[in-house]
């Protein structure tokens, strides 16, 4: 059950207004969806951000730890056998734990980025066996799946304090 008795309501960010390169288009809205989930998740109210608010258990803190592999097997070139556990943070991982390593991501992965000028060229990095994405689809798949999650974020989090807005 939500707590209806507060209502945070923090003003909606507009879209990025960005450079004119399509990297520079596709890199600004992607670190606009990466600072609102983070928005999201870091403020929330331990133990209830990791607590299942729909039936498919989904939670916030595990929205943020996902998110977290995603980018590393993106952009880094991370293994990840078991993409259903990614969904659950560890128990002695709190809120600044997760909001920290997701952070500690985005950087490293932006560090690759920023030596990538050829979207057509795929993603530098360790591959065990299989190529490597276009830049190009390495972004675009990181802007959909950090802005479906976000959207997951933003239901979740009202759910568990009624804080509502980007």
């Amino acid at each position: 059950m939500p707590d209806t008795t507060r209502r945070d309501h923090r003003a909606d960010t507009p879209p990025p207004r960005t450079g004119s390169s399509e990297n520079e288009v596709l890199r600004g809205f992607l670190d606009y969806l990466r600072n609102s989930i983070v928005a999201k998740v870091e403020a929330a109210p331990e133990p209830r951000v990791r607590a299942a608010a729909v039936p498919s258990g989904a939670n916030l803190l595990g929205l943020l730890n996902h998110l977290t592999a995603v980018e590393c097997w993106t952009f880094l070139g991370d293994d990840v056998t078991d993409w259903q556990s990614t969904f659950q943070a560890a128990p002695e991982h709190g809120v600044a734990d997760v909001v920290a390593r997701y952070r500690d991501a985005v950087e490293c992965a932006n560090a690759v980025l920023d030596g990538c000028t050829d979207l057509n060229a795929p993603v530098p990095g360790p591959r065990r066996g299989r190529p490597g994405p276009s830049v190009r689809w390495a972004l675009t798949h990181m802007i959909e799946e950090t802005g479906r999650h976000a959207g997951h974020a933003d239901i979740l989090r009202e759910l568990i304090d009624g804080s509502t807005g980007r």
